[in-house]
Formats: structure tokens, C-alpha cells, sequence
């Protein structure tokens, strides 16, 4: 194979303000489970860098949780379809798909043996099912609520017991299998988010939007006590889990904070003080060996230590929205790869071991469209919010001085030679330290890239209308050199090579173009190969090669001299095209898309 994967940094959560997010753990205790989009990722709880990603769900996905063997993940989507399928192999093999209920799936139980499957959310006829995990067939009825059921769980030891809990602010204890209704705990008074058996079996737990917990016996269903006296926490509870040897459980809430209780004495133990943000709102908990794991409204994933509640060990970030572009950067003799999200949020990772952060402070408000590292070891980013930012790679922080505002907004940046050109729409800006030099209106074509040679001479636009417009950059000012280089159809994207000898162009029409600098412009090769449009292009540092993504979902790397031999990666992304790419040496290629994840390959030739 000329490539091969060689490194996954997953997304974070996709969360929803209000919204319980549950993460699954696993029976073995090396991975947990959440989803973003339409996909479900598996992280390893150990070290997060490394992940897997499953993406054959057709809607968006909800939850997804490990059968209690270990063997099998059954995950549910908001179309109310439910996918069993392998985690042993590789390729996630599809074992059983149901659709059990006709609405979005709140969340999933297995029975210990592995053989049923219960199965809650919103529905049209009814909110819940519980059935067999290989036919598909019914052992019991999911009744006793009024409005859709938020939160499932199964008694892991025989006689079973299942319980649901509902926004009609009821929980209900079924016995079985066949599971029957019993009875309903009327105990609360606001939606019951989660309900949860402790792991022994002798205890359930349910807690709520009034901020409250009750602990019922897990046999019989009958109440106990309540945690934390009048109650639990200031805010809503979102998710409770509990610790393996059932007597203790850590509670998320809307307050922003997680606590540890004590179940038996009913009283906090820790307290853990999250923030004071509203994304720092606590929206789902997982208690697996000893880790104690929360996630934020921001998808931050936190863990918790018992001894310093105010500090988490660590927290991994990332991006929760679509990825649109993307740089790489050496410093201190390591690689690190910059992205950045269409809600603004910039993340810088280190390209071997994953481990990554955002900047700090207040930086874009909205979708960040390109990215580029100057000579004075700046990010250059342009965004929507109708800015350029220059941030510090060494101080990592947003400087409330370094924003050019525009006049419209801006498309692309490019830097070179001591000078930024941002293509705006309707205008082309020329900036050097930081500040406006020069502008170009009435361009007479829609400009929709451009890129200041290595050289820091020439600025070549590219246009829809299918030609790269030549400028010579004189002094602090743009001149039309009045040539034009035709291309097939309107410019998608194009870079120089890094030794400046050739222009590489793509264009709707699909064809990618490398121009001969040195002759004057003239077409060197053309490349024909995507389905679709192709969006985005990087030249390899070895000057030879570059690699174009396209809406075909496919990646291509092309060689200059050689129309002929190129290297196809189909499905990097699998769900969405490449939005944007980067090379961290001749033979790594980092791909990022609309699944905010960012991914590297090893390319061989």
C-alpha cells in the first residue's frame, strides 16, 4: 500500500446545551464511547490520542454503549435506528440493525449475558423497547410514561429489574424478562435525566432537573434515602455513574460542578468546581477503574482527581464543529499542526503524541477560513467575522491589539517576504507588520484565493473566472502586471511549491494545473482524476509532489513531472470531503474535514 493511517485526533463530543450526553465505558476498562455527528468514536481512556472511529450510521448518532462481553457496540441514531456490530476487527463488521422505536434513541442497556437490548427515546407510538439482541424479537413492554424516556439501565444481576426515566417526571420499575410494568417512582419533580443500577446490583439511583437524587432499593424498587439532604445540586443533573464497587457514584450537573457522593451516609464527599463559564456546564460522567471522566457543554473531556478537586489531571481538548483549515509548523524541533473550526476555535496538536490545547483568550467569533505561519512565527488566520488575527506560536495566547478589521470579508490569507495578501470580496488587501498598505478595488472579477510568491515579488488571484490574475508586489503596492493564466473553470484553490518554481491551480471543472514560474507561467502538466470539485491543495516539501482534496470525497497526490503516477486515498474521511490539507514532512499528509477530525497518513512512493 503507497499509504497507510498513521494517526486519528478524534473529535470531541457534539454536545447541546441542556442536553444529557451519555458516554459509554468498557467491560475491560481500556476504551470509552461517545458520538459526534454521524460518528461514534472510541477513545483509549489511558492515552486519548489513540481513537477509532465509526462511521456507518446514516443519521446523526446519539449514544452508543459496549455489550457487557465486550465483543459487540450497539449504538442508536436519531432516526431511532439501533446498528449492533463487532469491535474485535477492524473493519466493524455490521451484525444486527433494528429499528425499535421511530424516533431519536435517548439511550441503550444491555442485559449481562449480552443477549437483550432495551432501548429509550422519543417516539411516535411508543418510548421505549426492550428485545432480543440476535432476532430482534420483543421480551416485554417499554409502558408507564406519558412523554419520551431520557434514560434506560438494566440490573446487572439476575432477577432482573429495568427502570426507565421520563420528562414526564416519573421513573418506572419493571421486572422480568418478560419485563413487565410495576410500578412508578413519583419523586421528583422536574424531567428525571438518568437512572442508573449500582454494578452489585443492590441499589438504583435516579436523578433530575430539580436538582435532586433518590436511591431506591434495587430488588424491590422501594425508596431509601436521597443524596445531599434538600438537594443534590444548585442546578440540573444530567448524569450519574457509578463507582465498580458500588458504593460511591460521581453526579454531573448544570451547576458546573461534578460530586462524589458517599451513597450509604448520602453525603458529598467532593466537590468539583468545573468553572464559572456556561460551557463549563457539566453534561455527562463516566466512573471506569479509577478514572472519573466529565464532559463539558464546550465537549472538553475532564479528568477529575480526587485530591485537587479545582484542577482536573488533564483535559482533552479538540474541536467539536466541522474543521476548516489547516497549517503545520515546526518549532523547538517538534511538529505541530494548527486547525481551525467553523465556530472559531483554534487548536494547536503535537503531531506525535496528539497532545493538544487552544489558545488562550478572546479570539474569532465565527467560522475560521485560512491559516498560514509568517516569518515572525505568527498565525495568520482569517475569518468570517470579517478579521485577520495574528496570534504568537510562543505565547499561544489571542492579542486583543493584532486584529486587522476588514472592510468585507475575507476569503483567504497568504504570507510571504514580510507581507500578508487577504483576498476580501470585492477587494484585495496588501498588509505588512500587521497594518493595512494597500488596497485594490473594482478588480473586475470575483477574486476568490490568492498567494504571494516564495519570493515575495509576484501575488497571483485567482478568480471564478477560471483565470489566475499576475500582480508584482512594488514597494507597499499591488500592480497589475495585465497578465492571466486561463484555466478550465472558476479557481478553487492554489499554492506555490515552497522553492517557488511552480503554481499549482485547481478549478471546479476538475482539473488540477502546475504552472512553470521560471517560464514565464507556462503549463508544466495537468492533472485530471477527481469526480467532483476539488477544494483544497498542498505542495509537499519536497517540492515534487502535491495533493489535492475534492467534494469526491477522494484524495489525490499527484507528481509534477508525471501526470500519470499519483497515489489515490479513497474515503480519508469517509462521511464528508477533505476541507483542508498540510504536510508535516515529504512523507506525512494531514487530512481534516467536516468531522472535526484531524488525521495523518504515511505516504510512501
Amino acid at each position: 500500500m503507497p499509504f497507510e493511517l498513521k494517526h486519528v485526533f478524534a473529535s470531541l463530543p457534539q454536545m447541546e446545551r441542556g442536553v444529557a450526553k451519555v458516554i459509554g465505558g468498557d467491560p475491560k476498562g481500556n476504551n470509552f464511547l461517545y458520538t459526534n455527528g454521524k460518528c461514534v468514536v472510541i477513545r483509549n481512556i489511558e492515552n486519548p490520542a489513540i481513537a477509532d472511529i465509526y462511521t456507518e450510521h446514516a443519521h446523526q448518532v446519539t449514544v452508543a454503549k459496549y455489550a457487557p462481553s465486550g465483543f459487540y457496540i450497539a449504538s442508536g441514531d436519531v432516526s431511532g435506528k439501533i446498528r449492533i456490530w463487532d469491535t474485535t476487527q477492524k473493519e466493524h463488521m455490521l451484525k444486527y440493525e433494528y429499528t425499535p422505536i421511530s424516533g431519536k434513541v435517548k439511550d441503550i442497556a444491555w442485559t449481562e449475558d449480552s443477549k437483550r437490548i432495551a432501548v429509550v427515546g422519543d417516539g411516535r407510538e411508543k418510548f421505549g423497547a426492550v428485545f432480543l439482541w440476535d432476532s430482534g424479537s420483543s421480551v416485554g413492554e417499554v409502558s408507564g410514561h406519558a412523554k419520551l424516556i431520557n434514560s434506560v439501565d438494566i440490573r446487572q444481576k439476575r432477577p432482573y429489574r429495568l427502570a426507565t426515566a421520563s420528562d414526564d417526571t416519573c421513573a418506572s420499575f419493571f421486572e422480568g424478562p418478560p419485563f413487565k410494568f410495576k410500578f412508578t417512582l413519583r419523586d421528583h419533580s422536574q424531567f428525571v435525566n438518568c437512572i442508573r443500577f449500582s454494578p452489585d446490583g443492590s441499589r438504583l439511583v435516579t436523578a433530575g432537573a430539580d436538582g435532586q437524587i433518590f436511591v431506591y432499593d434495587g430488588t424491590t424498587g422501594e425508596r431509601v434515602s436521597s443524596l445531599g439532604g434538600e438537594k443534590a445540586h444548585k442546578g440540573g443533573i444530567y448524569a450519574l455513574s457509578w463507582s465498580p464497587d458500588s458504593s460511591q457514584l460521581i453526579s454531573a450537573s448544570g451547576d458546573k460542578t461534578v460530586k462524589l457522593w458517599d451513597v450509604g451516609a448520602g453525603t458529598a464527599v467532593t466537590t468539583f468546581n468545573m468553572g464559572s463559564d456556561v460551557s463549563d456546564q457539566q453534561l455527562g460522567c463516566l466512573w471506569q477503574n479509577n478514572h472519573l471522566l466529565s464532559i463539558s457543554l464546550s465537549g472538553y473531556i475532564n479528568y477529575l482527581d480526587k485530591n485537587n478537586p479545582d484542577r482536573p489531571i488533564r483535559t482533552i481538548k479538540g474541536h467539536t464543529k466541522s474543521i476548516q483549515c489547516l497549517t503545520v509548523h515546526k518549532g523547538d524541533g517538534r511538529s505541530y499542526i494548527y486547525s481551525g473550526s467553523h465556530d472559531g476555535h483554534i487548536n494547536y496538536w503535537d503531531a506525535e503524541t496528539g497532545e493538544n490545547d487552544s489558545f488562550s483568550g478572546k479570539g474569532h467569533s465565527n467560522q475560521v477560513s485560512k491559516m498560514q505561519v509568517d516569518e515572525a512565527n505568527d498565525l495568520v488566520t482569517c475569518s468570517m467575522d470579517d478579521t485577520l488575527r495574528y496570534t504568537s506560536l510562543s505565547k499561544k495566547e489571542y492579542s486583543a491589539s493584532d486584529v486587522v478589521k476588514m472592510d468585507s470579508q475575507p476569503k483567504s490569507v497568504s504570507v510571504s517576504g514580510g507581507f500578508t495578501l487577504a483576498v476580501c470580496i470585492g477587494q484585495l488587501v496588501l498588509l505588512k507588520d500587521k497594518k493595512k498598505v494597500f488596497t485594490l478595488d473594482n478588480l473586475g472579477y470575483e477574486a476568490e484565493v490568492g498567494v504571494i510568491h516564495p519570493g515575495g515579488t509576484t501575488a497571483a488571484v485567482g478568480g471564478n473566472d477560471g483565470k489566475v490574475h499576475l500582480y508584482s508586489i512594488q514597494g507597499n503596492t499591488l500592480k497589475d502586471e495585465g497578465k492571466t493564466l486561463e484555466n478550465k473553470g472558476s479557481i478553487t484553490d492554489m499554492a506555490y511549491s515552497s522553492d517557488g518554481a511552480y503554481l499549482a491551480v485547481i478549478d471546479d471543472k476538475k482539473v488540477a494545473t502546475a504552472y512553470s514560474v521560471a517560464d514565464g507561467y507556462s503549463v508544466k502538466n495537468e492533472f485530471y482524476g477527481h469526480h467532483a470539485k476539488p477544494v483544497s491543495l498542498a505542495w509537499s516539501p519536497d517540492n515534487e509532489h502535491f495533493a489535492t482534496g475534492g467534494m469526491d470525497m477522494m484524495v489525490y497526490i499527484w507528481t509534477v513531472g508525471d501526470a500519470d503516477t499519483r497515489i489515490k486515498l479513497p474515503d480519508a474521511h469517509r462521511l464528508h470531503h477533505v476541507s483542508s490539507l498540510a504536510w508535516i514532512d515529504a512523507h506525512t499528509l494531514v487530512t481534516t474535514s467536516h468531522d472535526a477530525t484531524v488525521k495523518q497518513w504515511t505516504i510512501k512512493y
